[in-house]
């Protein structure tokens, strides 16, 4: 089982679907990215419900809040390589150029 998120014109994923495993060979399609982008008519990449961003937060001693965030890189849950920065989820942006998904900044920590 692997997933696939689906991209509007702008990179954002609208959607996140489970579709089959990347070497399964099915009727004589293998590239699912391809497939599920024609059925759909939206550009389709996979994404890897493994992988997640990890963060370290500096919080302030009086108050509890947020005062910084160091980001140390992509992980997988089971040790393996990260596939594509993190799991896509609705609203994040696919960044071709890093072959990286991410998340909407909702908040700017000084």
């Amino acid at each position: 089982m692997a997933h696939y998120a689906f991209l509007d014109a702008n990179n954002i994923v609208t959607e996140v679907i489970v579709g089959r495993d990347e070497d399964e060979t099915v009727n004589g399609v293998s590239d699912w990215e391809a497939y599920y982008s024609k059925v759909r008519g939206q550009t389709c990449k996979q994404t890897s419900y493994n992988t997640y961003r990890d963060y370290a937060y500096t919080l302030d001693d009086e108050t509890g809040e947020v005062i910084s965030v160091e980001y140390l890189g992509s992980k997988h849950r089971n040790g393996g390589t990260p596939f594509r920065g993190q799991y896509a989820g609705i609203g994040d942006r696919y960044d071709a150029e890093l072959d990286e998904f991410v998340s909407p900044v909702s908040e700017v920590v000084e």
